[in-house]
């Protein structure tokens, strides 16, 4: 059976049909649209392919920066793979994206490391001004031999592991001097 449709709702329905009134295309009107919409055009046509270019490049570089973040022992391969995703149109960077995220399995193996240089440059520079504690320190000079026992060192990287080494006999020197100062102090 169907059901009955109740008259009132067709008599409220054609009565809103004919008191409705004339359809505007714009709440604006004459040279007030026509400035709008050259406003529009000049985002359209210029800004927008501007931010998108920019937001195109920042996210071609992430992979790039999260290596450096990361002291990846291969983030100059990163970066140029990176560049090499900008020109191919971002066909490379989901490679570069997960290059940043892994450790190559047979780098420490090979080299005695699993960070880039300027990580060993960062922590000297830190322990040159006294922000590392001595197991850090330690650790940073067993990484260095390590690589020195591989022949993994560069000349910078030996520069870097002579100067370790000066800052440790310095600081072994400087405590043994006030080992017996504080055991005079003690008795």
């Amino acid at each position: 059976m169907r059901k009955a449709v109740p008259v009132s709702g067709v008599v409220l329905a054609a009565m809103l049909l004919l008191a409705s009134s004339a359809a505007q295309a714009s709440f604006l009107h004459g040279e007030t649209l026509d400035k709008v919409a050259d406003v529009m055009a000049v985002i359209v046509l210029i800004i927008v392919p501007v931010i998108a270019v920019v937001v195109f490049w920042l996210v071609h570089i992430l992979p790039e920066k999260i290596a450096e973040k990361r002291h990846h022992p291969q983030k100059d391969a990163i970066t140029t793979l990176c560049l090499l995703s900008l020109a191919f149109g971002g066909l490379l960077w989901p490679i570069a994206w997960l290059w940043a995220y892994t450790r190559p399995v047979g780098y420490r193996m090979a080299y005695g490391t699993d960070k880039h240089e300027d990580y060993h440059e960062e922590m000297v520079g830190k322990a040159r001004a006294g922000g590392l504690r001595p197991e850090e320190i330690a650790h940073l000079r067993r990484e260095f031999d390590t690589m020195a026992e591989r022949g993994a060192l560069t000349p910078e990287l030996k520069v870097l592991r002579a100067e370790l080494e000066d800052l440790h006999a310095r600081a072994a020197a400087a405590e043994s001097a006030a080992a017996p100062a504080r055991g005079g102090e003690k008795r």
